[in-house]
């Protein structure tokens, strides 16, 4: 593939090099900036696509961790100044270290591939779908009330569940999720390390039990932890002042 390269400018600084960043994007399938090469166009164009390839997993397309990360602690962020709920919602593929022995790591590939497929039509364009590790998920549902949060969980481990995953030789695999979900506490100011704990207890609590369940917190409103009451007090306005 010929890629289209810019003229270099006249200047004794050294000159960028965006071969580079062309054939990256190139190789991800990701398409190329359309404006005239060199143009400020092209170059905010390329810029928005190197950061858009940065954000993503490479296997599914999802967000990948960092960009999971990042918007995790947005949210925790808005939920404290808001008080908007927010549900978080950790999934891991079970038994999947038994689909890589047995048919190989490509089949394990297609797996997580239809699962991130199944993922991101589950739920709603506002959300955000991310792998954040080789087959575990997470899910961030901004505005996601009390009464919904567990309905929406059991709706995408039900559609996980219904889906055989076509292999290699005409062959098919039936796969399941375990899921954990917590909600952030809301006017609290929490840590997105804290919320993320909660939802994997659940999560280990759903794989304990047999695997493809969801597993909830017990309670909507989570209870504040020792750490989150330091870092409320800490940050209060109505703080003693001497």
């Amino acid at each position: 593939m010929n890629l289209p390269v810019p003229p270099q400018p006249a200047s004794e600084q050294p000159a960028l090099q965006y071969e580079r960043a062309l054939q990256l994007l190139g190789h991800s399938g990701r398409p190329l900036p359309t404006a005239e090469p060199g143009s400020d166009a092209w170059l905010q164009g390329l810029i928005d696509a190197l950061v858009d390839l940065s954000s993503r997993d490479a296997l599914t397309g999802l967000a990948n961790r960092r960009a999971f990360e990042l918007a995790l602690a947005r949210e925790v962020d808005r939920v404290a100044r808001s008080g908007e709920s927010a549900l978080l919602l950790a999934l891991d593929i079970d038994h999947f270290k038994r689909v890589n022995d047995t048919r190989g790591h490509a089949a394990g590939d297609q797996v997580i591939k239809a699962v991130a497929s199944v993922l991101q039509d589950a739920v709603r364009p506002m959300d955000l779908v991310a792998r954040v590790g080789g087959e575990e998920f997470a899910i961030i549902l901004p505005n996601c009330g009390s009464g919904f949060g567990a309905a929406v969980a059991e709706r995408v481990r039900r559609r996980v569940a219904q889906m055989q995953v076509a292999i290699a030789q005409q062959q098919s695999v039936a796969v399941s999720v375990s899921i954990g979900g917590a909600f952030a506490p809301q006017w609290v100011r929490s840590t997105p390390s804290l919320w993320l704990e909660r939802a994997d207890q659940q999560l280990y609590l759903a794989k304990a039990q047999g695997r493809n369940l969801v597993r909830m917190e017990p309670t909507p409103v989570s209870v504040v932890s020792v750490e989150e009451k330091r870092l409320l007090f800490e940050t209060s306005q109505f703080q003693d002042h001497e």
